[in-house]
């Protein structure tokens, strides 16, 4: 069976530099969700947002925007301002898991809330033309939540539904939950995607033997760890290039000196790099002690210097 590989949006992490960086160096993704447009209840969309949407800046993608509300006219002034830009899809996020977010009943804290996710779709296909596509997890204190929500989602033309097989309060702790996914596939009429711990490419083979209908996967923190993952996917291949930690090497320099003139000040550059590290520290034989070196470098200095020396010892 063809399939088709999506990268699922983080964020502060998959924004307009890093989707072009990682399709250039490594590719394997179909299409990009870009991280959430999140309004706060004004009117206005912020600068961040619009670079990070902007066709010129994504010029080779493939990309979907995502907004995340809990409020009809905040999804529909957004939903008229991507189309603005030219894109057809907005994907609404009911899957964020993070507190700050889930407590204002957005995200997966809005699982349960099925009369506005009703009315905000309602509103969505009643007053504009926009494709209606969704993000979601299994619920956010239980999986019974999802399946409360799916009969409503029926009755809409939503184009599919990403669900990562995990409830809101996990965060991303403990296991994905495969038989909660299943009943979403066995009790919804809408295409489903699945997203959730494709870390390798025995992962993805696993998955695609438990749930041989879905045709579409989506990628997270597994993309950031690892961007060689999905072409080696696309390959069907567990074997790295020979090449890999030039390549690697070449992606994190394409990176640090984006960020390094898009970041004001050495606090927010080495703060934004110790981030990505947290996740490219995997790809490392000793991840704790690369990322040990991450955290000790204060400046901008030590931290090149560490860079080097991780890449050296590696090699």
């Amino acid at each position: 069976m063809s399939f088709t590989l999506l990268s699922s949006p983080l964020q502060g992490f998959t924004d307009f530099r890093f989707r072009n960086a990682q399709n250039k160096l490594f590719g394997g993704i179909d299409t990009f969700y870009s991280p959430y447009i999140r309004l706060n209840g004004k009117l206005a969309i912020k600068p961040s947002y619009e670079r990070d949407l902007l066709p010129e800046n994504n010029m080779d993608l493939e990309v979907i925007p995502q907004v995340i509300t809990n409020d009809a006219n905040e999804f529909l002034f957004v939903a008229k301002y991507v189309q603005q830009l030219g894109y057809k899809e907005l994907n609404w996020n009911l899957g964020c898991p993070y507190p700050m977010v889930t407590k204002s009943g957005m995200g997966s804290g809005l699982i349960k809330n099925t009369a506005q996710i009703n009315h905000i779709l309602d509103r969505a296909h009643s007053e504009t033309d926009i494709i209606v596509s969704m993000k979601m997890r299994l619920g956010y204190e239980t999986t019974k939540e999802i399946l409360d929500v799916l009969p409503i989602l029926d009755t809409y033309p939503i184009k599919n539904i990403a669900i990562h097989a995990r409830i809101g309060k996990q965060l991303y702790k403990g296991g994905v939950n495969l038989d909660a996914f299943q009943l979403c596939v066995d009790n919804t009429k809408h295409k489903l995607y699945y997203n959730g711990d494709i870390t390798s490419v025995a992962k993805f083979h696993e998955m695609q033997e438990r749930f041989p209908s879905i045709d579409h996967w989506m990628i997270g923190r597994g993309l950031i760890s690892d961007p060689f993952l999905p072409s080696m996917i696309k390959n069907n291949s567990n074997e790295y290039p020979i090449n890999k930690m030039d390549l690697f090497h070449d992606f994190h320099d394409t990176l640090y000196a984006i960020y390094s003139e898009s970041l004001s000040g050495q606090t927010h550059i080495l703060l934004k790099m110790y981030h990505l590290w947290e996740y490219f520290s995997a790809t490392f034989s000793n991840p704790h002690k690369v990322l040990k070196q991450i955290k000790k470098a204060q400046s901008i200095r030590n931290y090149e210097a560490a860079v080097t020396s991780i890449f050296k010892n590696e090699k």
